[in-house]
C-alpha cells in the first residue's frame, strides 16, 4: 500500500484520472438513479385468492381456505401461513423466509394449488402471485354532476389515454362498479311460461356465441367458416330466442325477462369535494421516474379540462412527487448547511488548500456512490438522501488525519512531495482500520429483518459505498493534490487569504492556548489519579443505564412520519344499508373541515382535497399493504372511508398528526361503530398494539379477545380499541324436509336453484372494449329483497312439476362470521390499538401486558396463545436482528483493531469508547426532548464504529512515541496533546454535519433525526472519553502489566530461594 500512495503521488495525471473516473461516472449515473418516496422492497409473501362468489365465510373456509392450506403447508421457505375466509373470497398468505427463493415458492405453491380437484364448481381460477411493495404515483379524479355510466366512460377514456402515454405503464380505473348485464326472470314469468333458470341460462349459452367452423379449400385459396352469433349488449341478449312454440311462435329473452344492461350490485361510489367522481391511478414500474410521470399527468389534466363537458371536472390527487420534491428539497437544503458548516470548521483549523482538497475529496466520495447506486438497486429517496447527511462528517475524516499529518511532515521537510508521501504512509494503516471499523459497523444493518430493516438498508448502503469511495481517494488522490506548495510570497495573496490567515492563526493560538493552559493539566492530573477518572466515567454510565431503566426516556419502535394525505376509515356492522353509512360518512367529512376552522392559524388553509369512498378505504388498504398485511379486496356497504389532501407540509404549520388529533375529537362518538380508525402516518409498521390470540375455538377466542380489549381500554392515551373479528349478515339456513327426499330433491338441486334466483347464474364473460363483464340471471331485485321472495318461490323437481319452497324446504335464522382467519391453520383474533404518544407509551404498555394480563388470560382460557403482531412483532424480529448485527460489529472492530495493534487488550481498551458514545446519544435524546427510537438504535449500532476512529489513532500514537523511548506516562500524556485537534476537528466535522438537520424544526423531518442525535451528540461525548479516558485505560493496562511482571519475578525469586534450600 506505502508503494501504491507514493506511485500515485509521484503520478499527479493518473490520480487525477482516477478522481476524474470517479466524478465523471457519477454525474453519468445521474439521469438512471430512480427518485421516489421511500425505499421499494419486496415484502416476502405470496398469496393464493380464490373467488367463491356468493358464499359465506363458513363456506368459504370449509371448501377452499383449508384445502388450499392443505396443500402448501410444509413448503420449503414459508415461515408462516395466514388467511382470510370472507363473504365470496378465500385469501391464503404464505410468508416466506428472507432467504427463500420467491420464484421456486410460487412454482411450488402453484403446481400444489393447481392439483387440488376438489374445490367448487362455483369457484373461480386461483390467483397466485408474489406480493410486491407497489407504489402509486399520482391519481387523477374525474367529478361533477353527472351520472354514473357518464363517469366511468369518462375514466375509462383518461385511463387508456394515460396507458398511450410515454413512460406510463400501469393505469387501474377505481371507485367504479364493473359493468354487467342482467337477466332478471320473475318467478311469475317462470311459471307463466313452464321455464326454469336452467333454460334461461341453456339458451343464452347455445345461441350467444362465435364458433370458428374451419375452412374451405377452394382453388382459389382458403375461405374461413365461422358461426358468428354472440351477443354484446342487453339489446343483443333480449334477441335470443328460449323455445319455439308449435304455432311458430318464438319466445326470445326480452318476452320473459327484463335485460338491465347496468352495473354490477355492489355498494360502491365515490364523492371527491361533495361531487360524484371516478378516479385513476397512476403507477411506476421498473426503471419510470416518479417526477416525469407526475409531470406528464399534470400536463395531461390540464389539456382535458378543455376536453370535459361543461359541469365535469379533472384534478390531480394524491401526487407522491410532490411528497418526494418537498421532502427531497429540504434534506438537499439541510445537506448543504451541513457541508458549508463542514467546510468553516476544517477551514477554521486547516490550511484553505486542505480543507479545499478534503471538501473535494468528499465531493468525489459521494459521486462515486451515485455511480454505484444503480448497481446496488438504490434509488434517491428519503432515506438514501438522509444516508448521505449521516455520512456528512464522517466521510472527511480519514482526509482530515492525512491531511493533518501531511502538513505535519511538510513542516519539517523541504521537498513537499516527499512531505505528502511520508504523512500519508505515517497513518496510512490506522486510516485504513479506521474506516474498516466503521464500515464493520454499518454492515449488520443490512442483515436486519422484517420490514423496517429492508426500509432502512439502503442507508448502509450509502454509507459503506461513500466511506470506501472517500479511503481510496484520501489513500490515491489527496497526497497528490497536497504535494504541490504554493509559490507565491505572502505580499502577492489575495486580501482574502491574508484575512482568513490571520483568523486561522487566532484560531490555532487559541486552541493552543487552550491545549497548554486546561487540556494538558487535566490529562496530567486524569493520567495521575487515573483510577479516579476511570470510576467517574463508570459511574456515569451506570447512572446513564439507570435512567433508561428507569424510564426517563422512553422508547417509541416508530416514530410518526408526517404525512400530506390523512384519513378515517369507518366500519359498521355487516349488513348495514348503504344510505346509513353515506350518512356516518357524511358527518366524519364536516369534521373534517370544522377541524381545519378550529386549527387554522391567521386564515391559512389546510385542506386541499377530499375524497370520500363508499364500500371501499383505499387509503388505508394501501398502507397495510406497504406494511405487508393482506386484506381481501372486498366492496361491501357498511365500510367507507374518508381520505384528505392536507396542504404541502412545507407551507403549513399544524402537523398532520394534531390535526388527526382534533378531527377525532370532533367526531365524537358514532352509534353502532365497530371500528373508526385514523391514519396520519405516510410509513406505518403497523398497529401500535396488536395482541394476536390463535386458537380451536371461536367462542373461547371471542371471550379472551373481549376481556382483552377491556383491560386495554383502561390504559390512559390508548384509543381506537377495535378487534379483527366481526359477527357477519344474519344468514337464514336452508334445509330440506324429509318429504322432499321422496320427491327425488337432493341438497345440491335445493341450493343450486336458491343461488341461480338470489345471486344468480353467471351464464358468460363478454369481453366489450377493455370491460370483461359477467352475464347473469337472477329474479328481479324486487323479488330479492325480502324474505317473503324466498318463501313465494317455487323448486323445481327432476320431472319438472313445481312445488312451494316451504314444502320442501325449511329456514332457520342464524348469524355467522363476517371473516374467519387463520394463522398456521388455527383460529386467530387480533385485538388492535394505538396511542398517544402525548399521553403513553406503546412500548410500556405492552410490557405491562405481556407481565400482568398475559399468565392470566392463559390461566383463564386454556388452549388459546397469545403474541404482538403488527408494531410489536415487527419491533421484535428488529431488535433481535440488531442486537445480533452489534455483537458481530463489535466482534469485527475488535478484530480490525487487534491487527494494526498487535495487542489482544489495547482493542479492549479503545472500545471502551462504545458504550460512552451510548451514553452521549442517551444525553442528546433528554437535551433535544425525544424518545428513543428504532432510528435511534440504528444510529447506535453505527456509532460503534465511528467513536472508536480517534481512539484508534490516538493509542497507535501511543504505541510509536512508546516506541521511541518514552515512558507509557509520557507517550500518553504526547499523543493526547499531539492528536487533539484532528480528534477535536474530526469530531466537529460529524457533528457540524448533521447539526442543520438536529435543528431543522420542519414536521417532514423529525422522524429522521433520532439517528442523528444518537451519531451527533454520540461523537461529542466520545470525543472526552478519547482525549482523556483512553489514555487512563492504557496507563491502567501498563500498572496491570508491571503487576503481573513483579509478581512473577517474587515468583521466580520465591523458586531460586527454595531451590537452593533444596541443594
Amino acid at each position: 500500500m506505502k508503494g501504491a500512495i507514493a506511485w500515485f503521488a509521484r503520478n499527479p495525471v493518473a490520480a487525477n484520472l482516477l478522481a476524474i473516473f470517479i466524478v465523471a461516472g457519477g454525474i453519468v449515473s445521474i439521469p438512471s438513479i430512480k427518485q421516489v418516496v421511500f425505499p421499494e422492497f419486496t415484502l416476502d409473501r405470496i398469496t393464493v385468492s380464490v373467488p367463491y362468489l356468493g358464499a359465506a365465510p363458513e363456506e368459504v373456509e370449509r371448501a377452499v381456505t383449508t384445502r388450499i392450506e392443505e396443500q402448501i403447508e410444509g413448503l420449503d421457505g414459508i415461515k408462516r401461513l395466514t388467511s382470510t375466509s370472507a363473504e365470496g373470497l378465500s385469501v391464503v398468505t404464505a410468508e416466506l423466509y428472507e432467504t427463500a427463493d420467491a420464484r421456486k415458492v410460487l412454482d411450488d405453491i402453484k403446481s400444489r394449488v393447481d392439483a387440488i380437484e376438489t374445490l367448487p364448481e362455483e369457484t373461480e381460477k386461483p390467483v397466485v402471485t408474489e406480493l410486491t411493495n407497489r407504489r402509486q404515483v399520482i391519481d387523477v379524479a374525474i367529478y361533477g354532476d353527472a351520472d354514473e355510466r357518464t363517469l366511468k366512460r369518462l375514466g375509462q377514456q383518461v385511463k387508456d389515454e394515460l396507458a398511450a402515454l410515454d413512460g406510463i405503464s400501469v393505469v387501474e380505473l377505481v371507485n367504479a362498479r364493473p359493468y354487467e348485464i342482467s337477466i332478471e326472470v320473475s318467478e311469475k314469468d317462470l311459471r307463466r311460461y313452464g321455464l326454469a333458470f336452467d333454460d334461461v341460462a341453456a339458451a343464452v349459452r347455445k345461441f350467444s356465441l362465435d364458433l370458428p367452423g374451419g375452412a374451405l379449400r377452394t382453388r382459389s385459396g382458403e375461405i374461413l367458416l365461422r358461426t358468428k352469433g354472440q351477443a354484446y349488449t342487453g339489446e343483443d341478449f333480449a334477441r335470443i330466442p328460449i323455445l319455439t312454440r308449435p304455432d311458430g311462435t318464438v319466445l326470445r329473452v326480452g318476452d320473459v325477462a327484463r335485460v338491465v344492461d347496468g352495473f354490477a350490485e355492489t355498494d360502491q361510489s365515490a364523492r371527491f369535494d361533495g361531487k360524484p367522481a371516478v378516479t385513476v391511478q397512476v403507477f411506476r414500474v421498473g426503471d419510470e421516474n416518479v417526477l416525469d410521470i407526475s409531470a406528464k399527468v399534470r400536463r395531461y389534466v390540464e389539456e382535458l379540462q378543455h376536453r370535459l363537458p361543461k359541469g365535469i371536472f379533472a384534478t390531480t390527487w394524491q401526487d407522491n412527487a410532490e411528497v418526494l420534491r418537498g421532502r427531497r428539497d429540504l434534506l438537499i437544503r439541510n445537506g448543504m448547511w451541513g457541508a458549508a458548516l463542514v467546510f468553516v470548521a476544517l477551514s477554521l483549523f486547516l490550511r484553505l488548500r486542505v480543507a479545499f482538497w478534503t471538501m473535494f475529496g468528499m465531493v468525489v466520495s459521494f459521486l462515486g456512490t451515485l455511480l454505484l447506486m444503480p448497481l446496488l438497486g438504490v434509488a434517491i429517496s428519503l432515506v438514501s438522501l438522509f444516508a448521505f447527511i449521516l455520512v456528512l462528517g464522517i466521510v472527511v475524516d480519514d482526509a482530515i488525519v492525512i491531511g493533518e499529518n501531511v502538513f505535519a511532515r511538510q513542516q519539517r521537510i523541504a521537498d513537499p512531495l516527499e512531505g505528502a508521501i511520508l504523512g500519508a504512509q505515517q497513518v496510512a494503516v490506522p486510516v485504513v482500520f479506521a474506516v474498516l471499523t466503521t464500515v464493520a459497523a454499518f454492515v449488520p444493518l443490512l442483515l436486519v429483518p422484517g420490514i423496517t430493516g429492508k426500509f432502512l438498508s439502503v442507508m448502509p448502503k450509502v454509507v459503506i459505498a461513500t466511506l470506501l469511495f472517500s479511503l481510496v481517494e484520501s489513500l490515491f488522490v489527496l497526497p497528490s493534490h497536497l504535494s504541490h506548495r504554493s509559490s507565491r510570497p505572502e505580499t502577492d495573496r489575495v486580501w482574502f487569504d491574508r484575512v482568513w490567515r490571520r483568523v486561522q492563526g487566532f484560531v490555532a493560538r487559541a486552541l493552543e492556548s487552550f491545549v497548554d493552559r486546561v487540556y494538558r493539566p487535566v490529562l496530567d492530573l486524569a493520567l495521575r489519579w487515573r483510577y479516579a477518572t476511570i470510576a467517574v466515567g463508570v459511574t456515569t454510565l451506570i447512572l446513564t443505564a439507570g435512567m433508561v431503566g428507569a424510564g426517563w426516556i422512553r422508547f417509541t419502535f416508530f416514530p410518526t412520519v408526517e404525512a400530506d394525505f390523512v384519513a378515517a376509515a369507518l366500519t359498521l356492522p355487516q349488513g348495514t344499508p348503504a344510505e346509513t353509512t353515506h350518512a356516518r360518512l357524511e358527518r366524519i367529512e364536516r369534521a373534517a373541515y370544522e377541524a381545519e376552522k378550529a386549527l387554522a392559524r391567521d386564515g391559512e388553509p389546510l385542506i386541499r382535497h377530499v375524497l370520500t369512498s363508499l364500500g371501499a378505504q383505499p387509503l388505508l388498504a394501501a398502507l397495510q399493504r406497504n406494511a405487508g398485511l393482506i386484506q381481501p379486496g372486498v366492496s361491501a356497504g357498511h365500510m367507507g372511508e374518508v381520505a384528505i389532501e392536507l396542504t404541502p407540509a412545507e407551507d403549513r404549520r399544524v402537523g398532520s398528526e394534531e390535526f388527526v388529533r382534533k378531527w377525532r375529537e370532533l367526531v365524537g362518538e358514532i352509534p353502532d361503530v365497530v371500528e373508526l380508525r385514523y391514519t396520519s402516518s405516510i410509513f406505518s409498521p403497523g398497529d401500535d398494539i396488536n395482541v394476536q390470540i390463535t386458537g380451536p375455538d371461536y367462542e373461547v377466542l371471542n371471550r379472551a379477545k373481549e376481556e382483552l380489549k377491556t383491560r386495554l381500554a383502561r390504559y390512559p392515551g390508548v384509543m381506537d380499541v377495535s378487534d379483527s373479528y366481526r359477527a357477519g349478515k344474519p344468514e337464514l339456513r336452508l334445509r330440506l324436509r324429509p318429504a322432499a327426499e321422496s320427491l327425488g330433491l337432493t341438497m345440491a338441486d335445493l341450493g343450486r336453484q336458491v343461488r341461480q334466483a338470489f345471486y344468480g347464474e353467471e351464464v358468460q364473460r363478454i369481453v366489450r372494449g377493455n370491460d370483461e363483464i359477467k352475464v347473469m340471471v337472477r329474479y328481479p331485485l324486487r323479488e330479492r329483497r325480502s324474505r317473503a321472495g324466498l318463501e313465494r318461490m317455487r323448486i323445481r323437481l327432476p320431472d319438472r312439476t313445481e312445488v312451494p319452497f316451504i314444502t320442501v324446504a325449511e329456514v332457520l335464522p342464524d348469524r355467522g362470521d363476517a371473516a374467519i382467519r387463520h394463522v398456521d391453520r388455527r383460529r386467530a383474533v387480533n385485538v388492535t390499538a394505538n396511542v398517544d404518544e402525548a399521553r403513553a407509551n406503546a412500548n410500556e404498555i405492552q410490557q405491562e401486558l405481556r407481565r400482568a394480563v398475559f399468565p392470566q388470560l392463559l390461566r383463564k382460557y386454556p388452549g388459546i396463545r397469545l403474541s404482538f403482531e403488527g408494531q410489536g412483532r415487527e419491533q421484535r424480529e428488529t431488535m433481535s436482528g440488531l442486537r445480533r448485527g452489534f455483537v458481530i460489529a463489535l466482534i469485527a472492530i475488535y478484530a480490525l483493531m487487534a491487527i494494526p495493534f498487535r495487542s489482544y487488550v489495547q482493542p479492549a481498551i479503545v472500545m471502551t469508547a462504545i458504550p460512552f458514545g451510548l451514553v452521549g446519544a442517551v444525553w442528546g435524546h433528554m437535551i433535544m426532548g425525544m424518545d428513543l427510537t428504532i432510528l435511534s438504535m440504528f444510529g447506535l449500532v453505527a456509532l460503534a464504529g465511528v467513536v472508536v476512529n480517534d481512539s484508534l489513532v490516538l493509542v497507535d500514537f501511543i504505541n510509536n512515541y512508546t516506541a521511541e523511548g518514552h515512558s507509557v506516562f509520557e507517550a500518553a500524556k504526547m499523543a493526547g496533546v499531539a492528536r487533539f485537534r484532528p480528534i477535536l476537528l474530526t469530531s466537529l466535522t460529524t457533528f457540524a454535519g448533521l447539526t442543520p438537520l438536529i435543528m431543522e424544526r420542519s414536521m417532514q423531518a423529525q422522524f429522521l433525526i433520532p439517528m442523528a442525535v444518537s451519531l451527533g451528540f454520540g461523537v461529542v461525548f466520545s470525543t472526552v472519553i478519547s482525549l482523556v479516558l483512553i489514555p487512563c485505560g492504557i496507563l491502567a493496562l501498563e500498572d496491570f502489566r508491571r503487576g503481573l511482571s513483579r509478581l512473577a519475578g517474587k515468583q521466580s525469586v520465591a523458586d531460586a530461594e527454595s531451590s537452593k534450600v533444596e541443594s
